[in-house]
């Protein structure tokens, strides 16, 4: 074939080819030249194949004329030369198998070459086997138009084409159903390890063969490819492997542009593996916009076979997961958490998410899930949410809550609650608990941006909030506490407005109903439940806080307050009053602190015991309610199941601690306010027995709670002097209340009792209830706080044997060391100006008080005196004096001064001494001038003398200037 070469074409031989070339040829080598064909020669013997077909580099060629019979060909191998071969027919075919026709280009044709034929093959008369090149005969019969058609041709030479290329096509085997040729593959692979500069060649022409693959419908060879693609990228982790995953992400995006649903779980499949490898060299100019929203488009896959969509959407939210492991972790990278993604994957995985059909709430904490239920495209979203949230930061909260709530709002689900509540309960166990609080304000802000929604829309968010508070820990409201609950306030207010005018625009006609009265107050009542499940999570300090915050918003009529007038307006006021002492309620229940002089401030317990006296009896039962909640810290309250004259002390299993110094200075400081307000509330005559019921408690839980000796005596002298009120009747109260007093009264003595454990006393009061058993049940709470009460309308004339009396009591109580001066005075209250203030029935009277009151204490108001008349005289005298005065008391400190440095310690403690004798004898003349004994209602207490005698009131019940008191 050339001078120098030989052509071994046999069993065994060897065919060299071009100068120093050799190819091997025989014996099991197999060359394959083109698209799984392959060129055996052996024994000098081609197998023939039609017209067209192409081996290799070579084509075969007709010239026979339209009547030609079937004209046959060897399969070739390539070599150098070139050999023609004829037919039998009428026609003659000639074979082209040089790399570059005519033998020009790189390797010229030898003088020496020949044409070796198989033996089926005769040559035309014309040329001769032997004949050096046979130029003649190749020109003679290929067209000009063939010739130039082989220079395209001859470049896929196998022979001549890279290696890496021969080693990709050797991988695919002939048959697509046997599967990758692994052997061929491991080769492969070897080859990419060892030169990794070849990784982006490699791919561009997996990536060519696979565009092809899939154009042609050949989808075994696809699979192929891809699987071939895997295991290249995780065998690979060179630097090179940036330019190699470039061409494997184009394969993958080609398979998920595919109509055909397995090519696309086949390309998600793939992308995931490639997801889970950890590049040494990531690149940061990467992009996988298209990657988020084929796999976001796939998670709403509609499908009409369901199995073929459950599984679609499978690989969505696989391809979802993988995107997001693929960039979470590199800042550097895409930002998967900008908003243009972000609105793209939370909605598809919310989706999936919402169509699991439950039956009860299930709880969202991690839990480890069957096989089965893996296959779940609910689960699967889950487990992608929980991962996604999980991974975000401080600054990413945002982005990933704001798709939530959008989603919510354009599905409407925020009027089931279940799945808005199942979905925040995710999101608050999946995000760090330092973030907790970013939620919050995230429902919160939402909340205000649908403040004019339905009220179930606002009623459902509300109740998320509460659900998220709970599972939130301790304190992670935020630094913004106050905000959280004037937020939540805020839109209390607006609902009672909403539900006073029924329109969310006052511009409407007020006659027309657009809102339904009882879903706002369902919109109320879950506004109240969230503050409380908000406070429960706050510490002792920041719960006192909050409740001076709220106690600020309570409309009160006092001076301080701004209150609405007219009809609207007080039913404004009384609602907003009502909606906000509820949320104090909440707030107070399960308060503990151990000192109640800073958790429980004057600024709070004043305007709270002002509301104990306002005239509407559901206030005042909120404000009792409140008092109970704030004063037990030991859990009595529940202990105590109903108002009983027998209680059992041992079965009751109260817990009683030693009163505390910070307790015990608290009530110092605040036990004369509450004990007056306790005795105005049972003066009201719109009491009934839940107000009773609530006072008889309160007054057990002071005496468990704050219980020292001074406090029990004037518990007593507080219940004594009760009794003594409803027996008066003074303000006319009805004679249901009169008995229902009555026997609050039996029934707190008969408690307190058996705590101070003083036997004269029990006896006492067992012989007073037992006297009422017999004579008068219906003073005893046994018949009167019943489902049918039963009272007397006779309460004018009651005998004194069924009396508790006053006299009695300190008697037997000064016997056991109790104080029996303080015993023996009466109780008596001293109304002040807020008081009156609280019993306005009207807030034109409220108003008009409040003026008078201004007026009364206004100095501009008060009388002057004649003006003296100002001469120059008068002015003269004035500065001389002046003059004199002020050299006269600088003559007094310096004999001052030269006293204290001078005179004898004896002289100077004697002269202090007498000063402060003459002031204490100043201060009693004061006291006995301006301090008059309060009527006693037996009379004058006769002395052990026989003289009457008048008791003073202690100093500690006196009502001093609050700049006074410390």
């Amino acid at each position: 074939m050339g001078r120098g070469n030989r052509a071994e074409m046999g069993r065994g031989n060897r065919a060299e080819m071009g100068r120093g070339n050799r190819a091997e040829m025989g014996r099991g080598n197999r060359a394959e030249m083109g698209r799984g064909n392959r060129a055996e020669m052996g024994r000098g013997v081609g197998r023939e194949r039609p017209v067209g077909a192409q081996c290799g580099s070579a084509r075969l060629y007709s010239t026979g004329g339209p009547d030609s019979g079937a004209h046959r060909t060897a399969r070739n191998r390539c070599c150098r030369g070139s050999y023609c071969g004829g037919s039998g027919g009428r026609g003659e075919i000639y074979i082209e198998t040089s790399p570059f026709p005519g033998g020009h280009g790189r390797f010229p044709p030898s003088p020496h070459s020949s044409c070796s034929l198989p033996p089926s093959c005769s040559l035309p008369p014309s040329c001769s086997p032997h004949r050096p090149g046979c130029e003649r005969h190749r020109h003679r019969l290929l067209p000009s138009e063939t010739r130039a058609a082989m220079y395209g041709i001859c470049c896929c030479c196998g022979a001549l084409r890279p290696r890496y290329k021969r080693l990709v096509d050797n991988i695919f085997p002939e048959d697509s159903e046997d599967g990758l040729v692994k052997a061929n593959m491991e080769k492969l692979t070897f080859y990419a390890l060892s030169a990794p500069e070849k990784l982006d060649r490699i791919g561009s022409y997996l990536s060519e063969r696979l565009s092809r693959d899939v154009a042609r419908h050949r989808y075994g060879y696809v699979c192929i490819a891809m699987e071939a693609l895997d295991q290249l990228l995780m065998a690979c982790h060179c630097q090179s492997i940036n330019l190699f995953v470039e061409s494997f992400l184009k394969m993958v995006a080609k398979l998920l542009e595919s109509e055909k649903p397995n090519l696309q779980i086949l390309g998600t499949n793939s992308f995931v593996k490639f997801a889970n490898i950890e590049e040494d060299t990531p690149s940061y100019h990467r992009s996988y916009d298209f990657f988020v929203s084929r796999f976001s488009e796939m998670c709403h896959s509609s499908h009409d076979d369901g199995e073929i969509r459950t599984k679609i959407r499978m690989a969505g939210i696989k391809g979802l997961q993988g995107v997001v492991r693929k960039t979470v972790n590199d800042e550097l990278q895409a930002n998967i958490w900008e908003t243009q993604h972000m609105d793209k994957i939370v909605p598809s995985l919310l989706y999936n998410l919402q169509q699991v059909e439950e039956t009860e709430s299930r709880s969202p904490s991690p839990l480890q899930t069957s096989e089965k239920e893996k296959e779940i495209p609910a689960e699967l979203a889950e487990r992608c949410l929980r991962e996604l949230l999980g991974r975000a930061a401080y600054g990413n909260i945002k982005n990933a809550i704001k798709p939530v709530l959008m989603h919510l709002d354009n599905h409407s689900l925020w009027e089931p609650k279940l799945f808005a509540i199942r979905c925040f309960k995710i999101i608050m166990y999946s995000i760090q608990p330092q973030h907790s609080h970013l939620v919050i304000q995230q429902l919160l802000g939402h909340l205000d941006a649908n403040s004019k929604s339905a009220a179930t829309v606002r009623a459902g968010i509300v109740e998320v909030l509460s659900e998220a508070a709970v599972i939130a820990a301790s304190g992670s409201v935020g630094p913004t506490v106050l905000e959280v609950f004037n937020t939540l306030l805020r839109q209390l207010r607006l609902s009672i407005d909403y539900e006073l005018t029924g329109t969310y625009d006052s511009t409407v006609n007020i006659g027309t109903k657009i809102i339904k009265e009882h879903e706002e107050r369902m919109f109320q009542e879950a506004v109240i439940k969230t503050i409380g499940s908000f406070a429960s999570t706050l510490p002792i300090y920041q719960r006192s806080e909050v409740m001076l915050f709220i106690m600020g918003k309570v409309p009160l009529p006092s001076m301080h307050h701004a209150m609405d007038f007219g009809k609207a307006g007080e039913n404004r006021n009384r609602l907003t009053q009502i909606m906000l002492l509820k949320s104090l309620l909440q707030v107070s229940m399960g308060f503990q602190c151990n000192n109640m002089l800073t958790a429980l401030p004057s600024s709070f317990l004043d305007p709270l015991l002002s509301s104990a006296l306002m005239e509407d009896a559901e206030i005042r039962l909120f404000v009792l309610e409140i008092l109970i909640c704030l004063i037990d810290r030991h859990g009595n309250r529940h202990k105590i199941s109903s108002i009983s004259t027998e209680p059992d002390i041992s079965v009751l299993k109260l817990k009683v601690d030693k009163c505390s110094r910070q307790d015990t200075l608290f009530m110092k400081k605040h036990a004369q306010h509450l004990y007056r307000h306790i005795y105005l509330s049972c003066n009201e005559p719109t009491n009934v027995q839940t107000h009773y019921e609530a006072l008889y408690f309160l007054l057990v839980i002071i005496s468990i709670e704050l219980a020292t000796e001074d406090v029990v005596v004037d518990l007593i002298r507080l219940v004594l002097a009760v009794q003594e009120m409803a027996l008066n009747n003074e303000d006319n109260l009805p004679a249901y209340c009169r008995c229902a007093i009555q026997a609050l009264c039996a029934a707190y003595l008969s408690l307190i009792s058996n705590l101070t454990t003083v036997p004269a006393f029990c006896q006492h009061v067992h012989e007073v209830i037992e006297m009422r058993q017999k004579e008068a049940p219906y003073l005893l709470p046994e018949d009167i706080f019943t489902e049918k009460p039963q009272w007397s309308s006779s309460m004018d004339r009651v005998e004194t044997q069924l009396l508790f009396l006053q006299s009695k009591i300190s008697e037997v109580l000064g016997g056991s060391g109790y104080n029996t001066d303080r015993l023996s005075t009466p109780y008596v209250p001293q109304l002040t100006d807020e008081d009156r203030l609280s019993k306005r029935k009207s807030i034109g009277e409220t108003i008009s008080l409040q003026v008078e009151v201004e007026s009364r204490n206004s100095p501009e108001k008060e009388e002057k005196a004649p003006a003296e008349e100002i001469t120059f005289e008068t002015l003269k005298k004035a500065i001389v004096d002046s003059v004199a005065v002020e050299e006269q008391e600088r003559e007094r400190r310096r004999q001052v001064v030269e006293k204290f440095q001078k005179a004898p310690f004896e002289e100077i403690a004697a002269h202090c001494g007498a000063r402060a004798t003459l002031l204490q004898s100043k201060l009693n003349q004061i006291f006995e001038l301006t301090i008059r004994p309060p009527p006693s209602p037996s009379g004058t207490i006769t002395a052990a003398y026989g003289q009457s005698q008048n008791h003073s009131i202690p100093v500690y019940e006196m009502k001093f200037p609050d700049l006074c008191v410390y």
